[in-house]
């Protein structure tokens, strides 16, 4: 039984999230559903990274297990067909090692974040951007970020019903840069706790407005409760750029 390795970029706003739920449709069951279509088997999809509601990504990867084989191509080919016309892309297709899980052998997730900053609100980039009406200092943000880089415990920083047996991740980096009128996080790390990057985004916000400085972050790290955060970024601006692979 051939296991497929699949790169999937989704626009994340019409879903609730990638995992399969009752609420609302999902990435993880639409893929499922075009499996179907494509083989008439009924298949379970594992991602690397089960993204929130309105979360975008380009660079997800997941597998999957069927009896028949079919070339790469072919998979890619058919099931972007299928999946028309959801914003919902396979980027490529292969046949992966029996051994290979998505999520599991994940070394390393890329993610980055974008505030609009300018009084006008977004238009070609509504729904992908959190807009803020106001300027921010990229510098301090970015003195501020250092404090998540390492390893930590990031209770403070992780949402109330995250699922994670510990709170202790490491952050192998975490970069706040301008470009033009948009403030740019990227961070990178083997996993996230949930909510773990909007809160951190939410948090150096605050350090962008001038209402917090670098040493209330380390301080609300340290603190180690999640009453210490900052506001929660919404999803817009968040896109899973890859995921590494040994």
């Amino acid at each position: 039984m051939p296991r497929y390795r699949v790169t999937v970029e989704y626009d994340g706003g019409p879903f609730a999230g990638w995992q399969r739920q009752d609420n609302g449709p999902s990435i993880q069951g639409s893929l499922e559903e075009a499996i179907f279509k494509l083989s008439a088997e009924r298949v379970g999809v594992t991602g690397a990274g089960r993204t929130d509601a309105g979360v975008h990504a380009r660079g997800q990867v997941a597998h999957f297990d069927l009896v028949k084989e079919f070339s790469g191509d072919k998979v890619r080919d058919a099931l972007n067909a299928h999946l028309r016309p959801a914003p919902i892309a396979i980027l490529e297709a292969a046949v992966a090692a029996p051994d290979f899980h998505a999520r599991f052998s994940a070394i390393g997730r890329h993610y980055e974040y974008r505030i609009l900053c300018r009084r006008a609100p977004p238009a070609l980039d509504r729904g992908h951007v959190w807009h803020v009406s106001r300027a921010l200092d990229a510098d301090a943000m970015q003195q501020a970020a250092q404090c998540f880089a390492g390893q930590h415990d990031f209770t403070t920083f992780r949402s109330s019903e995250c699922q994670a047996k510990s709170p202790v991740k490491t952050i192998d980096r975490f970069d706040v840069s301008r470009q033009g009128d948009e403030i740019v996080l990227y961070t990178r790390a083997r996993s996230f706790l949930h909510h773990q990057v909007r809160s951190m985004t939410g948090t150096l916000k605050l350090v962008g407005e001038g209402k917090w400085r670098p040493s209330d972050v380390a301080r609300a790290l340290e603190a180690r409760d999640r009453t210490r955060c900052g506001t929660v970024a919404p999803p817009d601006g968040l896109t899973l750029l890859r995921v590494d692979y040994p």
